[in-house]
Formats: structure tokens, sequence, C-alpha cells
């Protein structure tokens, strides 16, 4: 049945109206960043005073105020993990500040609080936004839902649909339950669910998920699952579930530093006891034992640590990859395995016009039947309409003025162009049983994976379209920089259909092809390459692929078109779009654990040297001081080696990915 449409209702129009406006947590709602803020702004105000040489009472009491906001909270906490017989790192950086304001490095030891305190901030709003996400997922899901009931019809929040209630679906409204098509036909865009680029057709017996959005059609439905139970709560539950269950994040030198902390506490104790015992003096003793304390800190190997870190996050952000923390930078260049999304990861996600066969007999050539399609097309907000009308645009063809535009659900549209009557729609239904050379042509698209569009012009088939989502142009490259990196083909994760997917890996050179999979199968694809030993790289774009991006070792976004919950659930976001610089961050993370590694030798010659010079001879504590500041100088400096640009392409060249 056709409808005669004046203004096609905008996708998603009816959604934005039911869907309940996302909630967000304020930075500030937050103590740790309450917290950190003040300490990092009580620091900006002390360090020009005590640079310049004003009375010590002014900037004394200002540095006092950082120790006491940023240290009270990382101190509490640690004292807390004390008492279950754990010594927590920011538990001795704090004690460790507090023993350099003791010996007169105050500007040392206030820095490193207002380090740490940052970084728990930043932390928190990591926590907090990935939780906003997950609970806006659910607003994907519209408020109410229309149940048809003896009497008529009734709106009734979606939670209160049972099993078995038939539901009524609206053109534009978005489905409020999973279930099956009772009756009518449409287009429901899934790409929330499965990540399919294209609206899928739905007819009786189909089933649909909630969430997803319903096109120009009307359908009656019956629901089939609980709305606890449905695939969208289910991807919620996944999502938290991964989160909960991954491995603790830690840096590598935290695991070391423990230990090291631990021995360095009871080393300074003993040296600081042990000589009293013996009836030594105190002051010199005591001045002994701080003196070691200062040089075997801990603080000098932490900050041979981040500077590489930080500067290789900035690096990379400044190229277009937001890298969310030091862990993460970490930990991407330990991945040994890659799973890729399909559509929006390695194709652009937006339908184009890939193929224009005019039939024999039609009298048009390709121009002629992309004008003829466009003008019909026209009128109609479908995605595939759109990419006919953008291609008739970018051949710079004038798209002709149409008239009695209809819109058929699940069959396509019909109207008057330059007095002839266009139909253009569905090859299947279209042609309806009917024995025609274009039957030919449509087989050979749809054997590409690419979408068939069938023209009649008057009845008769002049011609067909083949659309499909385009493959990025880097796609190949990237494919096998990171099948070089890793040892391994990435292997592809998608819940678009078979034939498309595997035709666009043969392109890309994958050939582990895991096509048709729903959210779940995703997560279970990803922790069987684990099983086997391998630490995956996720990289994809939808709400859809959220869950294995929590669940994988790693996880990568594609900024620009993905969704909320996969950027706040993603370890890293490709803000640009460029997928190439996907294996030139996974190099870059390699490079930095290499600079990290020699900075932690440099760091440790020096603790090492002025160690034994404390304990076998007499070094003076201003020397000491020196030696450790100036051993920390040296890493730090070494470290921002990766802030230059020329680290970026070095990593690239890595890759093997042309500059």
């Amino acid at each position: 049945m056709s409808a005669t449409l004046t203004r096609p209702a905008p996708p998603g129009g009816a959604a934005r109206e039911t869907v309940a406006p996302r909630r967000r947590t304020r930075i500030f709602a937050l103590p740790e960043a309450r917290w950190a803020a003040a300490a990092l702004a009580l620091f900006l105000i002390a360090l020009p005073l005590y640079a310049s040489g004003a009375p010590g009472w002014s900037w004394g009491s200002l540095f006092a105020a950082v120790y006491v906001t940023g240290g009270w909270e990382p101190g509490w906490a640690g004292l807390e993990a004390l008492k279950g017989k754990t010594l927590d790192v920011d538990l001795l950086m704090v004690v460790a500040a507090l023993g350099a304001a003791a010996i007169g490095q105050v500007l040392d030891g206030a820095l490193l609080i207002v380090i740490f305190a940052t970084s728990g901030a930043l932390e928190a709003i990591a926590t907090a936004r990935t939780a906003d996400s997950v609970r806006g997922l659910l607003d994907l899901a519209p408020a109410t839902a229309t149940r048809l009931t003896g009497d008529g019809e009734e709106s009734v929040p979606t939670e209160q649909l049972r099993i078995g209630d038939t539901v009524l679906v609206r053109p534009g409204e978005r489905i409020g339950a999973d279930g099956r098509v009772l009756d009518g036909a449409s287009e429901v865009d899934q790409a929330t669910i499965t990540g399919e680029p294209l609206p899928v057709a739905k007819h009786e017996g189909d089933e649909v998920f909630a969430g997803t959005l319903n096109g120009t059609g009307a359908l009656r439905l019956t629901v089939e699952r609980a709305p606890s139970d449905s695939v969208i709560a289910r991807i919620v539950a996944m999502v938290e579930e991964a989160s909960e269950t991954k491995a603790p994040t830690q840096l590598f030198i935290e695991k070391i530093e423990q230990r090291y902390s631990i021995g360095m506490v009871a080393a300074t104790v003993a040296l600081f006891v042990v000589p009293l015992l013996f009836g030594a003096e105190l002051q010199s003793t005591l001045l002994r034992a701080m003196t070691f304390m200062i040089v075997a800190s801990p603080c000098a190997v932490v900050l041979a640590t981040m500077p590489p870190l930080l500067s290789a996050i900035a690096n990379a952000g400044r190229h277009g990859v937001l890298v969310k923390s030091a862990v993460v930078m970490e930990r991407l260049g330990q991945v040994s395995a890659v799973a890729l999304d399909k559509t929006g990861t390695l194709t652009e996600g937006t339908p184009r016009v890939t193929d224009i066969r005019p039939l024999p007999g039609s009298g048009l050539d390709e121009n002629a039947l992309l004008q003829l399609a466009a003008g019909a097309e026209h009128p109609s907000e479908h995605p595939l309409a759109r990419a006919v009308v953008d291609a008739a645009r970018t051949r710079h063809l004038a798209i002709p003025v149409v008239e009695d535009f209809t819109s058929a659900p699940g069959t396509g549209v019909t109207a008057t162009v330059r007095g002839r009557t266009v139909a253009v729609g569905s090859p299947a239904r279209l042609l309806d049983g009917r024995d025609h050379p274009a039957a030919t042509a449509v087989a050979d698209l749809e054997e590409d994976g690419r979408t068939a569009v069938l023209v009649l012009a008057d009845g008769t088939p002049v011609g067909v379209l083949g659309i499909a989502d385009r493959l990025r142009a880097e796609a190949a490259g990237t494919t096998a920089a990171l099948a070089e990196l890793t040892g391994t083909v990435p292997v592809l994760v998608t819940g678009d259909n078979p034939r498309a997917a595997t035709r666009l890996a043969k392109e890309v050179g994958i050939t582990d092809v895991r096509a048709g999979l729903l959210p779940q199968d995703k997560v279970a694809a990803v922790r069987e390459l684990e099983q086997s030993g391998r630490r995956v790289l996720m990289v994809g774009d939808g709400v859809n692929d959220a869950p294995a991006l929590a669940a994988a070792h790693t996880g990568i976004a594609m900024g620009r078109a993905g969704s909320d919950l996969a950027l706040e659930t993603a370890d890293a976001v490709v803000v640009r779009d460029e997928l190439a610089t996907v294996p030139t961050v996974v190099a870059l993370s390699r490079r930095t654990r290499r600079l990290v590694l020699q900075n932690l030798a440099i760091a440790g010659g020096f603790i090492t040297g002025l160690v034994v010079w404390d304990l076998v001879g007499n070094l003076p504590l201003p020397l000491g001081v020196a030696g450790h500041e100036g051993s920390t100088v040296i890493v730090g400096l070494n470290g921002l080696r990766l802030l230059a640009d020329g680290a970026w392409r070095r990593a690239r060249t890595d890759t093997g990915i042309s500059q």
C-alpha cells in the first residue's frame, strides 16, 4: 500500500520528542575534581611568589594549603588501604611530599601533590562520563509505547510492556520493545544494534529491536522480550560488567614501585633506629636518614616515567588521537591482536553510489539514468535516496522537478519525472518475480556485496544502481600495518551481512571474517581471542561496539561519527577519523615504553650512586638533593623528546605507512 507524502518526517524526529535528555555529571560535582582544582589554583598562586623571593609566610601558607587540599583525600584513602595491609602508592607520594617539605624542599613536595591530585581527578571524571553514557544508552528506547487493546489503543510506559503485548509503531518513532512484526511494512534503522549502515526492510515475521528507529511505514508487532531483557538493556549490562571485571589497570612502574617503596621506608627507619641503638648522635643520624630517604625516594622514578607518557599523550592529541590516560598509552604498546568493526571504522559509514548500469535498449547513458533516479528520490529522506541525489550532485547534474511523489515502505518511491512515471526501489518488489535481464545485473551487484536499486520508467526496467558503504582510503594500509605490528592479521567483527563483510575483507586483506554479530557476539569474539593468550585491541564506533570496547585489553573509538557510549567506553578516541593513526599510536606507545626503560636506567643509576655514597661515605644533604633533582631534570628532559613532531613521524615510519 502506498501513501502520498507531502513532507517526509525527518529521521529521528519522533525520537527526539520521546527520548529524555542525556544526563551528564558536572565535573565539579565530583569531590576529586574540586579538591584537585583547589590544589592547582593555590599552587599557581604560590609559585610566582616563591620564585620572586617574596616573604616566606606568603608562599609558605599557600603551599601548606596545597598539601592539605590535594593530599588529604589520597592520604586518607592510603591509610584505609593500609588497614587492609596494602601500601598504597598515593600514600607513599604524600609521605614523600611531606618528607621533602621537612627538609626544605617545599616546592617539590607541592608539585608531587598537585600531580597526583590531578591524576585522581581525571580518573574520577572518566569513570563518571562512562557511567553517564551507559545510563544515557537506556534513553534510546522511548519512554512510552502505543499498546493495542481490545478497546482500541493506549499509551503506556515501555517498562510496563509485557511479553505477548501488541504494539503499534508509527512512522518516525523509535521501537519500544524487542519483538516480531505482525503486520505492516517499513524500513528500520538498527545501526545502534547491528551497526548496519542502511535501514533494513521489515515485513511480517521479521524481528525488531528496542531503541531502533522506524522509517516511513507503520508496524504492528508483538513483544517477545521484557524491557529488562531487551538487546539494548543487555548492551548496558555487558558494558557495566566488562568495566567492572576488567583487570585493574596499573602502570608497569607502579607494580615495581610498591615493593621498592616498602623497602625504602624500611631501610630509612633502619638507618635511623639502628645507629641510635648503638649510641650514635641523634642529629647526624637523622640527617643521614633524611638524606637517604630523599636520594632513594621513588619520586624520581615516577617523574622519570610520567613525562615520556604524558609527552606521548600530548603528541598523539596534536595528531588527532585522544589517549585518556598514561595507563592506556602504556597498554597500547602491549596489544598482540586486533579486532576491527566494519561500518564507520574500515568504511566511512555513509552509503554511496558505486555502480550506474543502464540496461541495453533503455536509450539512457549513466548520467541520464542517474538524473531520472535522483529526480524521483529527491523528496525522500531515505539514506539510499540521499546517496542517489548526492551522486547526481557530485556529477553536477540538474535534478528535475517531480510531481505525484509517493513512497511505499519496503518497496521504494514513484514519481512523475519529465512526463515519465519513474519507480526506484527494491528489485525483488518491483520485478515481482518477472524474468527480465535486469535480474542478472541485480545478481551481479549483490554478489559483489552491493545493495541493488532498480529504476523503472513507465513500468519498464531501464537501469540498476549499486550502492555500498565506501571503504576508507587508508583501510588496506592500516590493516597491513596492524598485522605487521602485532604479528597477526586483524579480525573483522561486524553486524553487517556476511556477503558485504566478505567482499570488504578481501579488499583490505582480512581472512578471518565474523559477520552478522550482535553486541554480545562481538564480546564473545574478543574474549575468544584473549583466551588464546592475545591482548586484543578493539576498534569500533557504534553503540553495538561498546561492550567489546569495554571487554578488550584496549579499545579505540572512531570519533567523528562515534556514539557517545563508544567514545566514553573506549580507552582512546581517533578524533579526526584518520584510521592510519591507529597503528601509529600503537607504534608511538612502543617507542614510549623503550624511552621509559631508558629513563629508569638513568634514574636507577643516579639513585644507586647516591645511596652508596650516603651509606659508605658522608653525602652532604644539599649535594644529595642536587643529585636527586639533577637526575629528575635529565630524565624529564629526555622524556620531553616525545613531544616533538619527529617522534610521531618516526612512529609512523615504524608502521610502514607512507607519510
